[in-house]
């Protein structure tokens, strides 16, 4: 039986609860002469564990997710696969005592069965919220390398992804169906935009032939040393479009300066996938719309208390979309 309460005390006291959690689980890889510590806990919580041998690992372990097991395997496969491309710098999946490169187990205080993976550590500096233009280039290359290496990539028996076609790419749903506590005027506006949103998408997946993606590319999901940058978290990928893991990119950059730096970067691999000016920012607000939902959703209390001026610049965004897109096609049907 699920514990909501454990979602209720400290951030301190939720790590506490699962740093022993983590130890455990981590004697289930032979874990034990170790020293772990919480690098991340906002969606899912990470360990870096250094060994008195001098290795190094991250465990990460999926407290709010809610992928399923075969998801998690999905994600194995394909890092491993990846792994083998040299052009794409990725960590490296670590089995466990039984071989498995899955490891679940029941964390009593939450009430909830845990799933947790261990990777390689990956040495270097986290690219963060200010890249450099040299880091976008290299980051479009390694984003155009891995679809380019991935365009054929096919799951086993054993596991599953989702298809990023519907608008928030198989999230519960807070923002438009019975549990929405938007305003009425809020309500309408949103609405109006994810329509527009979906007919772009409906659009691109027409035209495009989907492929295994990452979803979740940013800068505190790449790791820059000595020029190369290395990619790693790949616990949201699914089947999608190289246009919407592109958009994911993007949004998180600030200028026109920095975005080109990245296209740049990819189109030296390969050509940029199809998309259109008004699509390509239908895909920005997607992106927008799946946090804010998200925000509605967690159980994270720090992330909640964000959610008044989250909301409120997200009106702003969506109510320039809905101009920028004036007298498209889309809107005149």
């Amino acid at each position: 039986m699920l514990r909501n309460d454990f979602f209720f005390r400290t951030p301190e006291q939720q790590i506490e609860s699962l740093t022993t959690f983590a130890k455990k689980v981590l004697q289930l890889y032979g874990l034990t002469n170790i020293e772990i510590e919480c690098i991340n806990y906002e969606f899912n919580i990470t360990f870096s564990v250094s060994t008195d041998s001098g290795e190094k690992y991250a465990l990460r372990i999926n407290i709010n997710s809610t992928r399923t097991s075969e998801n998690i395997l999905a994600e194995i496969e394909w890092v491993q696969f990846l792994a083998r491309i040299p052009e794409v710098n990725v960590p490296t999946p670590i089995a466990n005592l039984e071989s498995e490169y899955l490891t679940v187990l029941d964390h009593q205080d939450s009430g909830q069965t845990l799933n947790c993976v261990l990777y390689s550590w990956l040495d270097g500096v986290e690219v963060g919220d200010e890249p450099s233009i040299e880091q976008l280039h290299n980051i479009g290359r390694a984003i155009a390398s891995m679809h380019k290496a991935s365009s054929e990539f096919t799951l086993s028996s054993k596991s599953q992804l989702p298809l990023f076609k519907d608008l928030l790419w198989g999230t519960e749903d807070f923002l438009f169906g019975p549990k929405s506590v938007l305003s009425e005027s809020h309500s309408k506006l949103l609405n109006r935009a994810a329509e527009l949103v979906i007919k772009f998408t409906n659009e691109l997946y027409e035209k495009s032939t989907s492929q295994i993606i990452h979803a979740d590319i940013h800068g505190w999901n790449l790791i820059s040393n000595d020029g190369w940058i290395y990619i790693f978290d790949f616990d949201d990928c699914g089947f999608g479009l190289a246009a919407q893991d592109i958009a994911v990119a993007l949004y998180y950059l600030d200028t026109p300066e920095q975005n080109a730096a990245l296209l740049a970067g990819y189109t030296s691999v390969i050509p940029l996938p199809e998309y259109s000016e008004p699509a390509m920012k239908a895909l920005l607000l997607q992106r927008r719309l799946m946090l804010l939902n998200y925000l509605f959703e967690t159980s994270n209390q720090e992330h909640k208390e964000m959610l008044p001026e989250y909301l409120s610049k997200t009106i702003e965004r969506v109510s320039g979309f809905l101009t920028d897109v004036r007298g498209y096609p889309h809107e005149q049907q």
